[in-house]
This record gives C-alpha cells, structure tokens and sequence, in this order.
C-alpha cells in the first residue's frame, strides 16, 4: 500500500490552554502546583500526530503509535497555551516518522520524535483479538 499524502514537510499544530486538570500534581507525578504535567505534553504530541497523520490515509486505515521520545525542556503553567507542532520527517513504507516542537508564550517548552505505523484497522483488531483470546477467562 503507497500513502501518496503523506509527504515530509506536512504539518499541523494543536493547542491547549493548560488547566488544573492538565498539571502533574494532579497527575501525581510531581510536586509542583500549576505546572503542566509531562504526560499531558505526550498525549497533545500524539494527538497533534494523530490529526496530521489519519486524515490522509485511506479507508479503513489508522496509525498507531510506536516510539515517542520525548524531551520536556521547560515548564508551562495553569492559563498559558502550549501550542504542539507536529512534522512530517520521512515516511518509509508504513512508517511515519514526526519531529515535534512545543512551545509556549514564553518560548520552547519541548520537543519530540514520534514514529506511527500505518496498518489496517480491520487487520489490527483481528490481531488484537488473537492475542488476548486466553484472557477472557482470567479471574479479574
């Protein structure tokens, strides 16, 4: 399968005023109010790969995530907006790799490298249920 749209040089940025609920205290990961947590930065580099990606695949085809390493260079707090851009680096047959830049009224906050694999949805579900078939009989 050939993804003719998806070229390096294809961006898209997302943005997020940060909240209470966005902060690490809240996330019990650290021990400053007001400061936007890390694993909040993680999830807006996904989803601002997700929405840069998935449009421009075909039908019944989705990205999934395979690497995000990610650096969280300076802190954002409660009311400032962290602005994510997402950018397409290379594509190598089912593989998307992104560079990401965020930044905030203050300046950088971190970056990324994020890789998404291109698979067929309907594929990738079957192979899900193959793998989890046994487990349904745990005791939970």
């Amino acid at each position: 399968m050939e993804f003719k749209e998806i070229k390096p040089g294809l961006q898209l940025s997302v943005q997020k005023v940060v909240t209470e609920k966005d902060t690490a205290l809240d996330f019990g990961t650290g021990q400053v109010t007001d400061l936007l947590a890390t694993p909040v930065f993680a999830a807006l580099v996904i989803e601002a790969s997700v929405k840069l990606i998935d449009p421009h695949l075909p039908d019944q085809y989705i990205s999934v995530g395979k690497l995000l390493n990610l650096t969280h260079d300076s802190p954002t707090t409660t009311g400032m907006t962290v602005t994510v851009k997402a950018e397409v680096r290379s594509i190598e047959a089912n593989r998307v790799t992104l560079h990401i830049d965020a930044y905030d009224e203050v300046g950088i906050v971190g970056t990324a490298k994020h890789v998404r694999i291109l698979v067929n949805r309907n594929n990738f579900v079957e192979k899900i249920d193959v793998r989890c078939r046994g487990i349904e009989n745990l005791d939970r």
